[in-house]
C-alpha cells in the first residue's frame, strides 16, 4: 500500500512521522507538513521529480508555511532585495537544473527545472536566470517584496546593520553599517554559528514506486546578506544529491560553510559504501563540526530499501 514518510526535522529537535513500511517515501527538512503532502500526492499521478517540484513549489507559494525561510517577502540582502537559490536532481539521468541570486520570480525550483529539462547547463545565476524564467519559461515578473520583508530591513539599517557577514574591514561591522574597506585578513577563526530564523531551507528527498530517486532545495538564503551572494542550496552535491543506485541525501544548515564540504554527496557515498542513512549523515556531518566547534546543520537522507536517517551537528560525534 502507497504512503509517505516525513521527517519533520529541527535543527535542535528531531519529530519522525511514520505511516507505513514501503517504497514511496518522501523526507522534508524541517516541519513542512503541507510541502510533504503535496509532494507525496504528486506521486499518485507522477515521479521523483515531479514531487520534488511540487513540495517547493508549496513554499515558495506560501512561505508562511515554511518559516518564511523559502520564497518571497521575508529574507532580503544587505540592498533589501529578495533573491532565491534552487536546485533539482534527477538520479535516474543525474540531470540537474538551478538557479542562484534569482530575482522577481517565486517558483525558483519550478526556474531550475527549467535548466534541467530544457538546457545543457545545471546552473544560471542572477539577472540572466530572471530573464531566462520570464522570457523562455513564461513564469511571472513580479516584486518579491512585502511589507514584511521592508520593514525587517528598515529594523536592520536602524540596528547598525546587525547581523552582517563582514569581517577584516573598517569601520568594524559588529557596531557599524557600511560601506566598508579591507583590513589585513587576520588568523581570527570565523564563526559558523546562524540563529535558526536566519536562515534555512525546504530539502526534499523522494524515491519513488519505480524507486527512482529525486532530490531539490529552495531557500531565499541567509537574511542580510551580502549583495550577490549564494549558498550551498544550488550547488550539486552541497545541497543535495540523488543516485539511483544507493538513494539521496539534502542538507540543512550554514551554506557558506556546508558547501566546502559537499555533505549530500558524502552522505550518498557513504550509503553506497554500505553505511546506513542515519550513519552515513552524521559521517558526513562529523567532518564539518571537526573544523567548526559552533557549525549548525542537518542532513536527511534515504537509500533505495526505503531506510531513512536524520542526523543534526548535535547529534554528531566530533573525532
Amino acid at each position: 500500500m502507497a504512503f509517505y514518510r516525513s521527517i519533520f526535522l529541527v535543527l535542535l529537535s528531531i519529530i519522525p512521522l511514520i505511516l507505513a513500511d514501503n517504497l514511496p517515501i518522501v523526507l522534508v527538512t524541517w516541519k513542512y507538513p503541507e510541502a510533504t503532502l503535496k509532494a507525496y500526492d504528486e506521486l499518485q499521478t507522477g515521479n521523483a521529480v515531479d514531487a520534488v517540484e511540487v513540495g517547493c513549489n508549496v513554499c515558495e507559494d506560501y512561505p508562511h508555511l515554511c518559516r518564511y525561510s523559502v520564497g518571497f517577502g521575508n529574507k532580503v540582502d544587505e540592498e533589501g532585495e529578495p533573491t532565491l537559490d534552487a536546485m533539482i536532481m534527477d538520479g535516474k539521468t543525474h540531470d540537474v537544473g538551478a538557479v542562484g541570486g534569482l530575482r522577481r520570480v517565486k517558483r525558483a525550483i519550478t526556474a531550475a527545472r527549467y535548466v534541467m529539462d530544457n538546457t545543457r547547463h545545471t546552473l544560471l545565476v542572477s539577472d540572466p536566470a530572471t530573464r531566462f524564467a520570464i522570457d523562455f519559461g513564461n513564469m511571472v515578473n513580479e516584486s518579491l517584496k512585502t511589507d514584511r520583508s521592508e520593514n525587517n530591513h528598515r529594523q536592520w539599517l536602524n540596528g547598525s546593520c546587525q547581523p552582517n557577514f563582514w569581517e577584516n574591514v573598517t569601520p568594524d561591522p559588529s557596531t557599524s553599517c557600511g560601506p566598508y574597506t579591507p583590513l589585513p585578513k587576520t588568523n581570527a577563526e570565523s564563526t559558523a554559528k546562524l540563529a535558526k530564523d536566519d536562515h534555512d531551507t525546504i530539502g526534499i528527498v523522494v524515491i519513488d514506486s519505480d524507486s527512482d530517486v529525486a532530490v531539490g532545495t529552495s531557500t531565499n538564503g541567509l537574511s542580510y546578506k551580502i549583495a550577490g551572494r549564494v549558498g550551498d542550496s544550488p550547488i550539486v552535491g552541497s545541497g543535495s544529491y540523488a543516485d539511483n543506485d544507493v538513494g539521496g541525501a539534502s542538507a540543512t544548515g550554514n551554506g557558506d560553510i556546508m558547501m566546502r564540504f559537499v555533505p549530500s554527496y558524502q552522505a550518498v557515498e557513504n550509503m553506497r559504501r554500505g553505511m546506513s542513512p542515519a550513519d552515513a549523515a552524521a559521517e558526513a556531518l562529523s567532518r564539518i563540526a571537526y573544523r567548526y566547534k559552533d557549525f549548525g546543520g542537518a542532513i536527511i537522507a534515504a537509500n533505495k530499501q526505503g531506510e531513512y536517517g536524520n542526523v543534526n551537528s548535535l547529534d554528531t560525534l566530533v573525532i
